[in-house]
């Protein structure tokens, strides 16, 4: 019997999913990141089937989303943006410490993903933690610094205010080098990717993956990379994507 657990991991809360019988052992484990404005429930059906798998798997919520949610107005929400996402990759590494802390968890054997917003935070998780063994990005970008460009291009087109000057927006595209793959795609080592992504997709551009994959298509000359397009989604994933990706972190995880 799977059991679902909402609890706190280091302080972050989270869907903790596993079967009942497992609860106290050493799993493969895999975690799951949610998109922006969304919240840990809505990925639960991924935690299910993995945890029916026999993986131990954690679904969190991001700073200022589901029970973190702090009433910000959505402006204010989509200027913390690129804050949610560095902290919550910073979050992933404190969630497998706790976990492995409390031998729960295989070492050798840990999965990241996620949706949209959580698909830019698997890149860059891949992009910080040599332990990732395996990852999914779901419609997400491995590219920080021309989405945040794109974001910011936006913006002025749309005549939004934009509360930072032309030097603090110079030194916000820069802290997000360090998580930007396609700058460093030499940090994926060949670790198992599979990306999905819609090309009708209205909000995080279908391109960023496409071009990533071309781009280090020559670094994995076997089975380890995969691109899944899909010519009629936009920003939504699919039951197919869904498949796909519990497919993936049983062969590779």
């Amino acid at each position: 019997m799977v059991i679902i657990q909402n609890e706190k991991i280091a302080g972050i809360p989270v869907l903790h999913v596993v079967k009942a019988e497992k609860r106290q052992e050493k799993l493969p484990f895999i975690m799951f990141v949610h998109g922006f404005t969304s919240a840990k429930e809505h990925n639960l059906h991924f935690g299910y089937l993995l945890a029916e798998a026999g993986y131990r798997v954690v679904l969190p919520d991001a700073i200022y989303h589901g029970e973190r949610e702090q009433s910000l107005t959505n402006e204010k929400l989509h200027l913390a943006f690129w804050d949610i996402v560095v902290q919550t990759i910073h979050e992933v590494g404190q969630i497998k410490q706790a976990l492995c802390a409390q031998h729960l968890v295989q070492e050798d054997r840990i999965g990241v993903a996620g949706t949209s917003m959580g698909g830019i935070v698997t890149f860059g998780s891949l992009a910080t933690y040599p332990w990732i063994k395996a990852a999914v990005s779901l419609m997400g970008s491995p590219n920080y610094e021309a989405f945040f460009d794109a974001q910011i291009e936006l913006a002025k087109q749309m005549r939004l205010s934009i509360p930072l000057s032309d030097e603090q927006l110079k030194k916000e595209r820069e802290r997000l080098a360090p998580y930007d793959l396609a700058r460093q795609p030499e940090k994926l080592r060949g670790r198992p990717l599979m990306m999905w992504h819609g090309e009708r997709d209205q909000v995080v551009p279908y391109h960023y993956t496409y071009e990533f994959y071309h781009q280090i298509k020559p670094l994995y000359p076997n089975e380890k990379l995969k691109f899944v397009s899909d010519d009629e989604a936009g920003h939504k994933v699919t039951r197919e994507a869904f498949l796909e990706t519990v497919k993936w972190f049983i062969e590779h995880v």
